[in-house]
């Protein structure tokens, strides 16, 4: 579930976005509990939180950027 493209994340709007990146926050807990070490799942999961978050704010940027035109 948390291999995302970055091509997958640009067709997503900000609503989508943030339910993913809500869901993915849930999966980073639970496969914490159980290990010690950051394991390839866990890695991926935060590849995946980042490269949400990283659209997110290029989206905000572009929106404050019209607002002050």
């Amino acid at each position: 579930m948390a291999i995302l493209k970055a091509k997958d994340v640009a067709k997503m709007d900000f609503k989508s976005r943030n339910d993913r990146m809500k869901d993915l926050r849930m999966e980073l807990i639970k496969s914490k509990v159980g290990t010690q070490k950051a394991t390839a799942k866990t890695k991926e999961i935060k590849r995946a939180i980042a490269r949400i978050n990283t659209f997110n704010v290029a989206d905000l940027k572009v929106k404050q950027a019209g607002k002050k035109q």
